[in-house]
């Protein structure tokens, strides 16, 4: 499921898949995406590149294409690859950083980068 929060400029993606559940959230106010891996109990960060990742206003239209026509190319799919490599438990700082939302779904798990 996405619930997209247009005044907060947040979007929140829940995969609910079994082994592969996840949820993210892409914050484009601070510019990072999360994403919670439960399978790991691990969350993953990445900055936000504006010509990969699809705008705020893009996202909906996309998800309402994928919904309604099940099998539509979009030159905008995104798919991201986590190595895992060091990690370390969020700080004050990177909760500045990153924001309340993410700090919400990643606290007290170990962050990668």
């Amino acid at each position: 499921t996405m619930t997209i929060h247009s005044e907060e400029h947040i979007v929140d993606v829940h995969v609910r898949s079994g082994v592969y559940s996840s949820d993210t959230i892409f914050d484009y106010t601070h510019g990072y995406i999360a994403t919670r891996l439960f399978s790991r109990n691990a969350c993953f960060i990445m900055k936000i590149k504006k010509e990969l990742i699809p705008e705020l206003r893009e996202i909906g239209h996309l998800a309402f294409e994928r919904q309604t026509m099940k099998d539509v190319y979009s030159p905008n799919n995104v798919w991201a690859q986590f190595q895992a490599g060091n990690s370390r438990l969020g700080h004050f700082e990177d909760w500045i950083l990153y924001g309340k939302h993410i700090e919400q779904l990643c606290t007290g798990l170990p962050l990668y980068q």
